[in-house]
């Protein structure tokens, strides 16, 4: 985990993986989205940091096959006007592989290495997600800095929960 970067006078960058925004909308993990609800009221909605999205996150929400949860996830963008973070540079495409090929997120969970990647290039302070298989995880996140190091990029990525980031 990494230590508290406090969102005060200076704003932090937060950059949510899709899976934040979709625990706003589930019903079937109470707890989780209570943690959900608390972390936009005080961190997103009283605008103490710089909240950011990118394209993977439209896209994802975008496949969303249930079109009533599409339209409520759409809405939360919407609602807050996220920035925007573009993907499709060489940069970022560069960082996706290179966590691919050093076989720290799987080849076939693509957006997940596109996220990181996306928050480390722009050089956000945390990258916030319920995802603790490929993302929000102690080996993950040990090997994200160790070859995020490796690669020149200095300004430490934190990656956790939100229920991390609350506490």
């Amino acid at each position: 985990m990494c230590y508290q970067k406090k969102c005060s006078t200076d704003k932090k960058k937060i950059y949510l993986d899709t899976s934040v925004i979709n625990f706003l909308f589930a019903d079937d993990a109470p707890e989780k989205k209570k943690i959900t609800e608390k972390f936009f009221e005080n961190f997103v909605a009283n605008v103490s940091c710089e909240t950011f999205i990118s394209d993977v996150v439209l896209f994802e929400i975008n496949k969303t096959p249930n079109e009533r949860k599409r339209q409520d996830l759409i809405s939360i963008n919407t609602i807050y006007q996220f920035q925007l973070l573009p993907m499709n540079l060489p940069e970022v495409q560069s960082l996706t592989l290179g966590y691919i090929k050093e076989n720290i997120i799987p080849e076939r969970k693509l957006e997940d290495a596109q996220h990181i990647a996306i928050a480390t290039f722009h050089e956000m302070d945390f990258l916030l997600s319920w995802n603790f298989k490929h993302i929000a995880r102690t080996k993950i996140r040990n090997n994200i800095r160790a070859l995020n190091n490796k690669l020149g990029y200095k300004k430490q990525l934190c990656l956790c929960t939100p229920e991390e980031f609350i506490k």
